[in-house]
């Protein structure tokens, strides 16, 4: 059970700051103290998106679709713009900032080593978050599952680049796919993609 002299726990994390095409995706997933109490059973077996099978994942989800939880998310021309690390950043407020509730206290918890900057709120940072905080591993699953479904409405409109295999991420295939075709539309033309 938690142990803590707050209202709310807010966990977050992002999918996708690695990929050569799509979104940056942030989920923030807050969690009252009576749910620690009364419902945590049901989610074992949650971890950290990556430990998952894709079916585990899309359970979980849908297990935790009637929590609060928002979305930010952050497109490539804006990761373009204004950097991978600051699009980021961005996404993180925008999805804290729609999941808080101002008459509640609140802890955000945020997967890695730095705080979400210009946030209103305590915050800790915890590298490896997603594997330690259930919380964390929430929002990591959220956020991998909705950026999954993106990549793969992505691949129907770009068809000839895989990314409902590799969703974006920098894969042979991928690699291989950019070479004779070049960058489309959701490519990030900030990042190196020729290699």
């Amino acid at each position: 059970m938690l142990k803590t002299d707050y209202d709310l726990v807010i966990g977050v994390d992002e999918v996708g700051v690695g990929c050569l095409a799509g979104p940056v995706v942030v989920c923030a997933i807050s969690f009252s103290n009576e749910f620690y109490k009364n419902s945590l059973s049901e989610f074992k077996g949650l971890r950290e998106s990556k430990q998952l099978s894709p079916e585990q994942r899309e359970r979980f989800a849908e297990k935790l679709s009637g929590q609060n939880f928002k979305l930010g998310v952050c497109y490539p021309k804006k990761i373009d713009a204004i950097n991978i690390y600051q699009a980021t950043r961005l996404a993180m407020r925008r999805a804290v900032k729609n999941v808080s509730s101002k008459n509640s206290r609140a802890i955000v918890l945020v997967d890695g080593n730095k705080k979400i900057e210009n946030l209103k709120f305590d915050q800790r940072a915890i590298v490896k978050g997603d594997q330690k905080i259930f919380a964390i591993a929430c929002a990591s699953v959220i956020a991998k599952v909705y950026r999954d479904k993106m990549m793969k409405r992505y691949a129907k409109q770009f068809p000839a680049y895989g990314f409902e295999q590799h969703k974006g991420y920098s894969t042979k295939a991928h690699q291989d796919a950019l070479n004779k075709l070049g960058p489309c539309l959701i490519h990030r033309q900030s990042f190196r993609l020729i290699y």
